[in-house]
This record gives C-alpha cells, sequence and structure tokens, in this order.
C-alpha cells in the first residue's frame, strides 16, 4: 500500500478512494471483512488470516496495516484489560472503514471481471491454436 495518496490512505478528512490499479494483496480488505464480523485481538486475525489464506501471513504485515488503518480512522483499537494475562488490544471496524472496505470490493470485482476476459481470451486463442 504505497503511495498514501493514490491508494485512499491520505491524511484524516481527505476523501478515501478505493484502492485503484492492480489488487496486490487480499490482506488488506480481508482484515477489515474480519473484523466486520467481530471486534478481535491481532493474535485473532493473524490466526483467522492465515487459515483463509491458506499460508501464513507475515505479522509484520498485519500490524503494520492495522496500525495504518488506525491512524487512517479505518478501525478503532482498545486494550483489554479483562482477560487473564497481559493486556491486549482489541480492534474493531469503524464506519469510515465499513464504507472503505465496500469501495475495496468493487474494486476486487472490476480487478476479478479484467481477470475472467483475459483468462477466457487465452482459453479461446489456444483452444482455436491447437486446431
Amino acid at each position: 500500500m504505497r503511495g498514501r495518496g493514490s491508494a485512499g490512505h491520505g491524511h484524516k478528512g481527505e476523501r478515501r478512494r478505493p484502492p485503484g490499479g492492480r489488487v496486490r494483496s487480499i490482506v488488506q480488505p480481508r482484515v477489515l471483512f474480519l473484523l466486520v464480523q467481530k471486534a478481535a485481538y491481532g493474535y485473532e486475525l493473524m490466526e483467522e488470516l492465515n487459515k483463509a489464506e491458506g499460508a501464513a501471513i507475515d505479522p509484520a504485515l498485519l500490524y503494520r496495516t492495522l496500525h495504518r488503518f488506525q491512524a487512517d480512522g479505518l478501525v478503532s483499537s482498545t486494550w483489554d484489560t479483562d482477560a487473564p494475562g497481559a493486556a491486549r488490544r482489541v480492534y474493531e471496524i469503524t464506519a469510515e472503514g465499513l464504507e472503505y472496505l465496500h469501495a475495496w470490493v468493487v474494486e476486487l470485482v472490476r480487478t476479478r471481471e479484467r481477470l475472467d476476459r483475459f483468462l477466457h481470451e487465452y482459453e479461446v486463442y489456444f483452444r482455436e491454436e491447437r486446431r
């Protein structure tokens, strides 16, 4: 998520735009979607991401994403001091985060449509070439 302005991650108050261009990672929208379902600790999010993606996600990527989302007002967090053990940060999506997730899904659908078109053209080309 480089280029904060172009990716819709500018300073608070700037109009947020869905990520444009190539979708480089599904982790960011997946984090927001997990938080729509329930507030969660970072560790819980990590477990859910790994399960959903079928691969180990770098914890540093998750925590950078959470910190950036919090700075941009997409998520908020509080410290849970009631649970046994050390205090843990609980993350939840904000109304602005939900709007941003919806915009992201629009871009994901556009990306899927472009991929489907390419794959169809590819299949047709190689099917005809083999004749």
